[in-house]
């Protein structure tokens, strides 16, 4: 087992790329938005015919389509931000828990994602994985799936 010194800054650095992670995600999102906004406005010196009307209508309505990316990752953004990542014994929003070899963040669901070598996936406190080994210290088991499971760690 590390120091608990050791195991803050560890924990720190999955939050950092937690962090990270996410901004870019809303970052990329944000810049789809945008091209598409770009894309479907007409040009008012453009001569337009009533198909160029019909689509620019059904682009500005996909438009709305691109928004709810941008609003998922802001929230994603928004739960990181004012999460507690403080050192844990148990499962509970902002614990790391590692579960057969695999590591996980409790906060929002993510994809996989790389911290010091060691690979990270978030999920969030709606996942069934969490639900099951909620409360749960190292050593404890629970049961997923007709399997049961036994948690490793929890920091």
């Amino acid at each position: 087992m590390s120091k608990p010194q050791d195991r803050a800054a560890q924990k720190q650095a999955v939050q950092d790329g937690l962090l990270a992670l996410e901004t870019s995600e809303l970052e990329s999102a944000r810049e789809h938005l945008e091209a598409h906004i770009k894309e479907s406005v007409l040009d008012e010196r453009e001569v337009r015919d009533t198909d160029d009307l019909a689509d620019s209508s059904e682009s500005v309505d996909l438009a709305e389509a691109f928004t709810h990316p941008v609003q998922t990752h802001e929230a994603k953004v928004d739960v990181i931000e004012n999460l507690d990542f403080s050192l844990t014994d148990r499962v509970r929003p902002g614990a790391v828990v590692v579960v057969d070899g695999r590591h996980f963040i409790v906060a929002v669901s993510t994809r996989r994602f790389d911290v010091g070598g060691v690979t990270y996936m978030g999920i969030s406190e709606e996942s069934p994985i969490y639900k099951a080994m909620d409360g749960l210290a190292a050593g404890e088991s629970f049961s997923l799936n007709g399997r049961e499971i036994t948690i490793d760690e929890v920091f």
